[in-house]
């Protein structure tokens, strides 16, 4: 039956599945592939964008007896569903598929990956739904990943990392886009690299807090490829979704992209408005990290000058916040309906349809 507003208390948006073991996939690979794991030695596909133990991959009250934490439905369904009252939860699996270079081996295991949450995730908890991560490094493929997983509609979304081999808004990733349109599916871009390139600006940084603080540059690179290079003139009706990017930033980068906007739109004649009413339009945010203090969040809202932008999330089970309240005290009481639930309905198609 169709999901309507009225009947749920909140849609967390950013919820991470973990992957316990690369042989947690060897039944969703062919053989060939099960053997060359074995072959290769190759034993995990972890990526150093969230490191297993670092301290804000899970926080500490979350990890299981294994160190890990958010390995199997039942744990999810106690801490998202039970102890926060979610009525839905939307999977977004960030094992590292995207780290591999060999195009073969990465369709396949993106494929095994999507299977996984399906069999495992999907089909044992009907309040879950989950992103299609698709094998970046190869278009064509990820396309063909797209149409052969967008059948089932608990798939509400097209999940990339913020920092790829080249900014989003360039046309070889248009086929994408085509495709999400087409069926509905927003595009999610999560905090992440694929690491072809250095994090930051200035080349390979030194220490993991500078690899994660440097991701909100990533996302505001994307923001801009993806409205500059006219995506939205071209896919009128794709939805941008930015995941545990953070908040504050936006305001700031906003006025600048807009007043340079306005001095040099002869470049790019296809942004036919100011780039802070394209975004508001098409960008949503995923409430946390909401990086601002206590006494500053409604004044951070305010500043975004759109109801519509933010999504609830719990990032579960990475650290962002402590205590026992995935919303962060300061949010407007006026909003707080509209950011649980009303925005990622308006937000993802697939949940009232």
């Amino acid at each position: 039956m169709p999901t309507t507003a009225d009947s749920l208390h909140s849609i967390d948006c950013d919820v991470h599945p973990t992957v316990p073991d690369i042989k947690a996939l060897f039944p969703y690979l062919d053989e060939v592939w099960r053997e060359s794991i074995e072959t290769r030695g190759i034993l995990s596909l972890e990526s150093t964008s969230y490191p297993p133990n670092a301290p804000i991959t899970a926080r500490p009250d979350w990890r299981g007896a294994s160190g890990q934490a958010a390995t199997g439905v039942a744990e999810i369904g106690r801490q998202v569903f039970d102890r926060w009252h979610s009525s839905i939860a939307i999977c977004n699996c960030l094992y590292g598929v995207q780290l591999v270079l060999n195009e073969d081996m990465a369709v396949a295991f993106t494929r095994a990956l999507n299977d996984w949450i399906v069999k495992e995730w999907l089909d044992r908890d009907a309040r879950l739904r989950a992103s299609i991560v698709v094998p970046m490094q190869n278009i064509d493929c990820a396309v063909e990943e797209i149409e052969r997983c967008a059948g089932d509609r608990r798939f509400v979304q097209i999940l990339v990392l913020a920092m790829q081999e080249a900014p989003l808004g360039r046309r070889q990733f248009w086929p994408i886009y085509a495709a999400a349109e087409r069926h509905k599916l927003p595009l999610g871009i999560h905090a992440g690299s694929s690491y072809r390139h250095p994090v930051t600006s200035l080349g390979w940084p030194s220490y993991y807090v500078e690899d994660y603080v440097a991701q909100a540059q990533g996302f505001q690179s994307q923001v801009a490829s993806l409205i500059s290079e006219g995506v939205f003139a071209k896919f009128p009706a794709l939805k941008v979704v930015l995941m545990e990017s953070g908040i504050t930033w936006v305001p700031g980068f906003l006025w600048r992209f807009s007043k340079y906007w306005r001095g040099l739109r002869t470049e790019v004649p296809w942004v036919d408005r100011p780039p802070e009413d394209i975004m508001r339009e098409h960008f949503r945010l995923t409430l946390q990290p909401f990086d601002a203090p206590a006494a500053l969040v409604e004044r951070a809202v305010e500043h975004l000058r759109c109801d519509d932008m933010l999504l609830y999330s719990s990032d579960f089970p990475h650290w962002q916040f402590d205590g026992d309240d995935p919303v962060p005290a300061g949010i407007p009481a006026a909003l707080r309906r509209k950011i649980l639930v009303e925005n990622p309905i308006a937000t993802y198609d697939r949940l009232s349809s």
